[in-house]
């Protein structure tokens, strides 16, 4: 399945920060947390909507990718920070 870039802005749903998306925004650049609403990048096809928590970050070729694991039913997902990402919480990881 190939990407689907869906472009929504949203209200996170666990610091209440105001996230303008880009297509590409799958989590909260203030606290890092996302949802599980995609089982391929884009198609908002996963029924489950857990809260993604951030737990871990590696750095690849200079990017930092951050590590998410869903709080309902544990899936994990990686997905490479954004510019917007708030740094310290990625050092924090």
């Amino acid at each position: 399945m190939s990407f689907k870039r869906t472009i929504e802005d949203f209200i996170c749903e666990k610091c209440g920060e105001k996230v303008l998306g880009t297509g590409y925004t799958n989590h909260c650049p203030k606290c890092l947390w996302g949802k599980h609403v995609d089982i391929e990048p884009g198609d908002r096809a996963e029924k489950c909507g857990g809260l993604m928590e951030p737990i871990g970050v590696e750095t690849k070729s200079g990017e930092h990718i951050l590590t998410h694991r869903c709080a309902i039913c544990g899936a994990t997902r990686r997905q490479t920070a954004s510019k917007d990402d708030d740094f310290e919480k990625i050092i924090v990881l």
